[in-house]
């Protein structure tokens, strides 16, 4: 099984189901963004089962600092832990290190680690924490991922492990985590696959399998299917008879470099000697695959909205745009089509993102957005700054119009010394005013509602300098810019610490 998490050093977390991926990036005010990718998978040796969590750092998103030889390196604080109820039954907390450069900027690399743990079948809840060490941030800044795994593989039972992703395979000289069947094989953590992987390689494992088809041989059937149709990808496929046994490995690759892009399952199944499906496992990847044209995709965009996108500069504007709603994964896809001239690859895209949010009626969902990018332009815009690219903006995109809007331009509030050490909400008799706490303009925006999180999300946004720009400051949506100090900086070092503010019981109360 695997997941993708990502946040901008703020967590969005997505569940995306089995096969997918989740990519994690860090919630801090820091200028440096560190980003991961995350997946699991699910084995049995000898009956016992066991999960394998995978983590993929982007380095160059990383702090690197002075090892005291002349080098530099990364570090990550990791915690792990896998709950069953309400039972802890494994937890780990580490730190891994980047591979020693010679030079800071010289971090144009991914690292890998992978962990493995025998666990019994159930139903489990993955917490996992990550961060930048060097940031200097701690628990604050921690990427945090919730998940459910289900381990199930009956003792005895037919059954098949997750279908991994590999990035490469290598003979294997010495034992290592990463070793199977003779071979080194490295996870492909992403369910991103960019055109210059031309070959989807995977791992699969058969258990069991003699308890369906006896002393006979089975099959196993490989193959890529569109995500919308269903469709099978031409002669991409892997079909290979194998003998029963407790424990059959899979190492294979199927040929995709005429595959264009587009979203699609990596299908593996076992099928019998009546070619009937005994077993089988789907993995969702996207494919960005830009010289390969795909005729019948052009098709079905034709005489579609997306087809009168023809103006391919405002149609990049549009695109950009996407990024607050968009998965991980259709950022970079977007990112990629920005960069190069295309017209038709981008209408193409945009059809799909929009069928893939409302497939019976996705012009009406792109109008609806549409309207947003609209007001944002005309709201938010800054010189040289769309509107979608600042704070505000993509807030507005990504949650819609918020249900309260307060504006201070010039807020000032009585500063209180004395037993109350919550501000004016616990003044009591001892306290006396001292003088006048000066905020600097700022926002706040209250959203009642919010799909996935609690309800009544706060978000404030500054203007530090006095210019008409704001930024986030503080949220308590789940997943957002979270500083404990915000309403220290937003009255310019004038509060104590220890107090909380007028501004601070407004963010409580969301008004």
């Amino acid at each position: 099984m695997k997941y993708k998490i990502f946040l901008t050093i703020a967590a969005l977390i997505m569940a995306v189901g089995a096969g997918a991926t989740e990519r994690v990036q860090d919630a801090s005010t820091d200028a440096k963004q560190m980003s991961a990718m995350f997946s699991y998978a699910t084995f049995a040796t000898g009956g016992q089962p066991y999960v394998e969590l995978y983590l993929s750092f982007n380095a160059w998103t990383m702090t690197f600092v002075p090892t005291g030889d002349g080098h530099y390196r990364a570090t990550a604080d990791i915690l792990v832990v896998m709950r069953r109820s309400d039972s802890i039954v494994y937890a780990k907390k580490y730190q891994l290190h980047s591979p020693t450069v010679s030079h800071p900027d010289s971090t144009n690399f991914d690292f890998l680690d992978v962990q493995r743990f025998s666990i019994d079948n159930g139903i489990y809840d993955l917490e996992l924490n990550v961060s930048d060490a060097a940031a200097g941030n701690g628990d604050a800044a921690a990427n945090r991922l919730h998940q459910k795994i289900l381990v199930g593989f009956a003792q005895g039972k037919p059954a098949m492990s997750s279908v991994q992703m590999m990035a490469s395979a290598t003979p294997t000289t010495k034992e290592n985590i990463l070793s199977r069947g003779g071979y080194d094989m490295q996870p492909y953590v992403s369910d991103y696959v960019p055109e210059q992987v031309r070959t989807m390689n995977f791992y699969v494992e058969f258990y069991n399998i003699g308890e369906e088809v006896g002393n006979k041989p089975f099959l196993v059937y490989a193959y890529i299917e569109s995500q919308e149709t269903g469709a099978r990808a031409g002669n991409m496929q892997y079909i290979k008879r194998k003998e029963a046994a407790p424990t059959v490995p899979i190492y294979a690759g199927i040929d995709i470099s005429g595959l264009p892009s587009g979203n699609y399952n990596l299908v593996v199944e076992a099928r019998n000697r009546d070619n009937q499906t005994l077993l089988a496992r789907r993995v969702p990847f996207f494919r960005s695959n830009p010289s390969v044209k795909d005729l019948s995709n052009l098709a079905l965009y034709a005489n579609t909205f997306a087809s009168l996108l023809n103006d391919e500069q405002q149609l990049n504007m549009y695109l950009d745009a996407l990024y607050p709603i968009a998965l991980e994964r259709e950022k970079t896809v977007i990112n990629d089509l920005i960069k190069h001239p295309g017209l038709e690859e981008k209408q193409a895209f945009m059809y799909q993102f929009w069928v893939a949010r409302d497939p019976l009626n996705p012009e009406g969902k792109w109008r609806e957005y549409r309207e947003r990018i609209d007001y944002v332009e005309k709201t938010f815009s800054y010189p040289r700054v769309h509107g979608y690219n600042t704070d505000r903006g993509r807030v507005y995109l990504q949650y819609g119009p918020p249900s309260y809007v307060r504006d201070e331009k010039n807020f000032v509030s009585t500063r209180f010394m004395g037993a109350g050490t919550e501000g004016r909400s616990q003044r009591g008799d001892a306290e006396t005013a001292t003088g006048q706490i000066f905020y600097l303009p700022y926002q706040l925006w209250r959203y009642d509602l919010i799909p996935g999180d609690d309800p009544k999300r706060v978000f404030l946004f500054w203007d530090e300098f006095r210019s008409g720009y704001y930024k986030l400051l503080n949220s308590n949506a789940r997943g957002e810019v979270q500083d404990p100090k915000w309403e220290r900086r937003l009255s310019q070092q004038q509060l104590n610490e220890d107090l909380k503010g007028e501004v601070g019981l407004q963010f409580d109360r969301g008004y």
